[in-house]
């Protein structure tokens, strides 16, 4: 009899829920070095974001350059990711944090006006842009960053 209840008793304790698991943080990936491929006009700097560029939660980490020209601020970006197709996807998670963006068909992107206007294409595995000018002045800037890409 004893035999029994020491087998039930250690049936009963074994039979406790399976502990938690605990979410696990995970590190964004490295951001690479795209400083070399900003344009150097006008800069004032240039640097690695880790994640969240432009404090987006649409975007991963990217190389961010900050403009000065004729007393307007505004900054260039670069992204890259494995293949032009996330970088697609990437513009579409971005259009969609946008206000009324408006398709670009000859960059393949899209502008969004208001108190901070966004220019952004994607070119092969790149996802880059402008941010802070008017469509008529980030429209050439735009260019030129593309054809770095």
């Amino acid at each position: 009899m004893r035999a029994f209840f020491a087998v039930l008793v250690l049936t009963l304790a074994s039979c406790g829920s399976a502990p938690e698991k605990q979410a696990i943080a995970v590190a964004p990936p490295p951001v690479k070095d795209h400083r070399i491929l900003l344009l150097a006009e006008h800069q004032t700097s240039a640097s690695l974001v880790p994640d969240h560029l432009l404090d987006s939660n649409a975007l991963p980490g990217g190389t961010l350059g900050e403009y000065e020209n004729a007393g307007r601020k505004y900054q260039l970006f670069i992204i890259e990711t494995p293949d032009p197709q996330k970088a697609a996807f990437l513009m579409l998670d971005l259009k969609a944090t946008l206000k009324d963006p408006a398709y670009i068909a000859y960059m393949g992107g899209y502008f969004a006006g208001g108190s901070k206007p966004v220019y952004v294409f994607a070119k092969k595995q790149y996802l880059a842009g402008v941010v802070g000018l008017p469509m008529d002045t980030a429209d050439p800037i735009a260019r030129q960053l593309a054809a770095r890409l």
